[in-house]
Protein backbone atom coordinates (compact mmCIF):
# COMPACT_ATOMS: atom_id res chain seq x y z
CA UNK A 1 0.00 0.00 0.00
CA UNK A 2 1.49 3.41 -0.98
CA UNK A 3 2.27 5.79 1.85
CA UNK A 4 1.26 9.40 1.29
CA UNK A 5 3.61 12.08 2.62
CA UNK A 6 1.57 14.28 4.95
CA UNK A 7 4.46 16.27 6.35
CA UNK A 8 4.46 20.04 6.17
CA UNK A 9 6.04 23.00 7.89
CA UNK A 10 4.10 26.03 9.09
CA UNK A 11 5.72 29.44 9.49
CA UNK A 12 3.99 32.46 11.06
CA UNK A 13 5.39 35.97 11.07
CA UNK A 14 4.05 39.47 11.74
CA UNK A 15 5.41 42.45 9.81
CA UNK A 16 4.41 45.99 8.84
CA UNK A 17 4.26 47.92 5.60
CA UNK A 18 2.82 51.27 4.58
CA UNK A 19 -0.27 51.50 2.38
CA UNK A 20 0.63 53.50 -0.74
CA UNK A 21 -2.95 54.82 -0.93
CA UNK A 22 -3.24 56.58 2.42
CA UNK A 23 0.10 56.17 4.21
CA UNK A 24 -1.33 54.04 7.02
CA UNK A 25 1.09 51.54 8.56
CA UNK A 26 -0.56 48.13 8.29
CA UNK A 27 0.24 45.13 10.49
CA UNK A 28 0.28 41.92 8.44
CA UNK A 29 0.00 38.39 9.84
CA UNK A 30 1.63 35.92 7.47
CA UNK A 31 1.28 32.14 7.53
CA UNK A 32 3.10 29.87 5.09
CA UNK A 33 2.63 26.10 4.88
CA UNK A 34 5.32 24.38 2.87
CA UNK A 35 6.58 20.88 2.22
CA UNK A 36 10.05 22.42 2.02
CA UNK A 37 12.06 23.99 4.81
CA UNK A 38 12.12 27.79 4.67
CA UNK A 39 14.80 29.55 6.67
CA UNK A 40 13.25 32.00 9.10
CA UNK A 41 16.02 34.46 8.28
CA UNK A 42 14.77 34.48 4.67
CA UNK A 43 11.20 35.18 5.77
CA UNK A 44 12.33 38.01 8.04
CA UNK A 45 14.58 39.52 5.37
CA UNK A 46 11.93 39.31 2.63
CA UNK A 47 9.26 40.96 4.78
CA UNK A 48 11.62 43.64 6.12
CA UNK A 49 12.37 44.68 2.52
CA UNK A 50 8.66 45.39 1.92
CA UNK A 51 8.35 49.03 2.92
CA UNK A 52 5.02 49.72 1.21
CA UNK A 53 2.55 47.99 -1.06
CA UNK A 54 -0.98 46.84 -1.65
CA UNK A 55 -1.95 43.79 0.41
CA UNK A 56 -2.69 41.63 -2.65
CA UNK A 57 0.59 42.54 -4.36
CA UNK A 58 2.56 41.76 -1.20
CA UNK A 59 0.85 38.35 -1.11
CA UNK A 60 1.82 37.72 -4.75
CA UNK A 61 5.45 38.68 -4.11
CA UNK A 62 5.81 36.44 -1.06
CA UNK A 63 4.03 33.52 -2.76
CA UNK A 64 6.43 33.79 -5.69
CA UNK A 65 9.40 33.96 -3.34
CA UNK A 66 8.50 31.12 -0.97
CA UNK A 67 5.89 28.97 -2.69
CA UNK A 68 3.74 26.76 -0.50
CA UNK A 69 0.28 27.74 0.68
CA UNK A 70 0.06 31.22 2.14
CA UNK A 71 -2.45 33.31 4.07
CA UNK A 72 -1.93 36.98 4.93
CA UNK A 73 -4.38 38.81 7.20
CA UNK A 74 -4.57 42.50 8.02
CA UNK A 75 -7.05 45.22 8.96
CA UNK A 76 -7.02 48.42 6.93
CA UNK A 77 -9.43 51.29 7.64
CA UNK A 78 -11.60 48.88 9.61
CA UNK A 79 -11.79 46.34 6.76
CA UNK A 80 -10.39 42.89 7.51
CA UNK A 81 -8.48 41.58 4.49
CA UNK A 82 -7.37 37.98 4.00
CA UNK A 83 -5.44 36.85 0.95
CA UNK A 84 -4.88 33.19 0.16
CA UNK A 85 -2.28 31.92 -2.30
CA UNK A 86 -2.25 28.16 -2.92
CA UNK A 87 0.68 26.35 -4.47
CA UNK A 88 -1.38 23.83 -6.41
Amino acid sequence: MPTENRSSNTYRHTFTATCPGDGEVIVYNLEIRSLQMIRVEHIKTATSLIKQGWHEQIADQLAERFGGDQVIKAVHQGVEIETVRLSG
